[in-house]
């Protein structure tokens, strides 16, 4: 039976910093889930989960078509939690301080888009660059 790291998110939207999190796993030969939380759009959150889902899907298709990477909706969560021996491992991962990732938030490319300048599309892989901007007219 296939093993997957697990990511949860909102990943609103995805962005190169989210990328950079989930090729730490990527690169150390593991597949990868990513969980996206069913939360409400609101200012904050501005695409629906199935939307999301989409992007990540058209952005990622060639690692989910290898196996690598399986994509879900799950429910909204307060937390996650774990009892001891479970079987497999938590891990946490922050980007260099030299790394360009380090400095991309989601809130932040939101506020670009909001703002109306395009600060956010050096933040945002190009291939999505279409989907945003669609989703905005």
């Amino acid at each position: 039976m296939k093993k997957y790291s697990m990511f949860i998110g909102r990943w609103q939207p995805w962005h190169k910093g989210h990328r950079w999190l989930i090729d730490q796993r990527l690169n150390e030969g593991k597949n990868v889930w990513i969980a996206i939380r069913d939360v409400e759009p609101n200012e904050n959150q501005p695409w629906t989960p199935q939307e999301v889902m989409e992007n990540l899907e058209s952005e990622l298709s060639d690692l989910i078509n290898e196996g690598r990477i399986f994509i879900s909706i799950i429910p909204d969560i307060e937390s996650v939690n774990y009892g001891r021996g479970v079987g497999y491992e938590i891990n946490e991962y922050e980007p260099p301080k030299d790394c360009d990732t380090m400095f991309i938030s989601a809130s932040k490319i939101r506020e670009s888009i909001s703002k109306g300048n395009n600060d956010w599309k050096k933040m945002v892989d190009a291939s999505l660059h279409s989907d945003i901007e669609d989703y905005l007219t």
